[in-house]
């Protein structure tokens, strides 16, 4: 999405969220939960418990926006592998999400040779 392309980060909320939850209730997680600044331009991107529902919040220079995405069919490809509760994505990541990709990918794996 082009709106978000300026936002110098994007964090994961990687818990499902209640929905019912609007501006104050997300900024509440964001301070609380995430340890994190709400007052930036950074992007902080929720999803509900069905993964057919997200939630961006961001500062906008004099308050608050939320934009939110409905999927009619599909559902959000949603990490529910990360152990923590923020993960920061990439613009690229971002986008995929929006477009129904995995942004994780597979998880690295870490050999060691024998010889």
């Amino acid at each position: 999405m082009y709106i978000f392309s300026e936002a110098p980060e994007v964090f994961l909320h990687t818990q499902f969220v209640d929905f019912r939850k609007s501006i104050n209730g997300l900024v509440g997680i964001v301070e609380a939960d995430l340890a994190r600044d709400a007052y930036t331009w950074t992007l902080f991107v929720f999803c509900n418990k069905a993964k057919d529902k997200l939630k961006i919040l961001y500062w906008d220079k004099n308050g608050f926006a939320l934009w939110y995405k409905r999927l009619e069919k599909q559902k959000f490809k949603w990490p529910t592998k990360l152990t923590s509760q923020v993960f920061e994505l990439t613009h690229q990541q971002m986008s995929w999400l929006l477009s129904g990709y995995d942004v994780l990918d597979h998880e690295p794996l870490h050999y060691q040779s024998l010889i």
